[in-house]
């Protein structure tokens, strides 16, 4: 799958929401979309199926508590949930290299940049930077490559 074609199959009522202008938002629903893939390879070995329920629980978390976080208003609220998200992203990254024997090295290098990208913007839009060049300036733009496959 390209981002393209993940992009291609985003409902348009999730597209309009204002929470879509966060990259970080779209990152995480792109990523969830990856783990859930990532889970139904670990699923046939008995070893491998904590490790999906885990890492499948920490990947939606991501994008759920943004969603929450967002519906609440802003301040002290949203940030909480940001707060939330972060520590599922982290989480998310150790269930990825816990899970290193089941996945591809290029898969699991993939997720680790696109897990690395969605903790950088949420630890600057916690901080409040938006100065030229920080992640949260640069948005959308990260390390996705047009065209390329995600796996």
């Amino acid at each position: 799958m390209t981002y393209e074609e993940w992009l291609a199959n985003v409902p348009d009522s999730i597209k309009k929401d204002r929470l879509w202008e966060f990259p970080a938002y779209q990152k995480a629903l792109l990523l969830y979309d990856l783990a859930w893939e990532d889970c139904e390879k670990m699923l046939p070995d008995v070893r491998g199926r904590g490790n999906a329920d885990q890492l499948n629980r920490s990947v939606g978390s991501i994008s759920a508590n943004m969603e929450e976080g967002y519906g609440r208003g802003f301040g002290r609220e949203y940030d909480y949930f940001l707060r939330i998200a972060l520590g599922s992203a982290r989480e998310s990254r150790g269930w990825y290299y816990r899970s290193r024997r089941f996945l591809p090295s290029k898969v699991l290098q993939h997720r680790y940049a696109l897990l690395d990208e969605i903790i950088a913007l949420l630890v600057s839009k916690l901080r409040g930077k938006k100065k030229p060049g920080s992640p949260a300036e640069q948005g959308a733009k990260g390390k996705w490559q047009k065209g390329k496959s995600f796996e």
